[in-house]
């Protein structure tokens, strides 16, 4: 749902997804954890790295559009886990323009209500959301295809795979049921590929070491030879 004006002096809520679960605004005064619902969390939006060679980020997409994709991680939990801030009252028109900085390339804003996980009341809060209709909209893409691109990109907010395994390590502290299949399949993905490509690395170094290993000589005649 698209957001409404909101009275800049007023506080609000902001719910946090992706990088905001482990690098908060500035100025909030309560962080707590908690879900919304209706939506799906999907590494679909192109936001870091380079021109080249732009990232994956996370955005959300509403549920009952997810469901009329193919989509290779055809199943996604109920509850899209992450963090909600509350701003501080006289900081809310500042920490706006500080969020419509670092979060407005292809965000737009919407409102949604947000579950804390102690079961308190619910809490409207505003979320940005890159929709389909946003040039960096990618849509879905084969796992490893995905994994393989995130583990390559490195663009002036630093690599890609480091904003996907800190997405996964704070998504799995926030409580016991936090954790998303999507993240932590890619997560997996990648740790294999750097894994991979360091025994190769390893095989690389190695082979060069056995080449480069000076030939032993077996007797004069021999060392005669090979100083001539």
């Amino acid at each position: 749902m698209p957001a409404a004006s909101v009275d800049s002096d007023a506080e609000f809520w902001l719910f946090g997804y992706g990088s905001l679960i482990w690098k908060p605004p500035p100025h909030y005064d309560k962080r707590i954890p908690g879900f919304v619902t209706g939506y799906v969390r999907r590494f679909w939006q192109d936001h870091r790295g380079t021109p080249e060679a732009p990232g994956r980020v996370v955005t959300l997409i509403e549920r009952s559009f997810w469901e009329t994709l193919t989509d290779h991680h055809d199943s996604a939990a109920d509850k899209v886990w992450g963090t909600a801030y509350r701003i501080e009252a006289p900081r809310v028109a500042e920490v706006r323009e500080y969020l419509d900085i670092r979060e407005i390339n292809g965000y737009t804003i919407h409102y949604t209500p947000f579950y804390p996980s102690d079961g308190s009341p619910t809490i409207k809060a505003l979320v940005y959301i890159g929709t389909p209709e946003n040039d960096q909209f990618v849509g879905p893409q084969p796992p490893q295809q995905l994994a393989e691109h995130i583990r390559k990109s490195i663009g002036p907010s630093g690599p890609n795979k480091d904003y996907l395994l800190s997405l996964e390590e704070a998504l799995d502290g926030l409580s016991l049921d936090s954790g998303d299949g999507h993240v932590k399949d890619l997560a997996t993905r990648v740790r294999n590929l750097e894994k991979e490509a360091s025994g190769v690395e390893d095989r690389a170094v190695n082979g060069m070491a056995y080449v480069n290993e000076p030939k032993k000589v077996g007797n004069r005649d021999e060392q005669e030879e090979m100083e001539k």
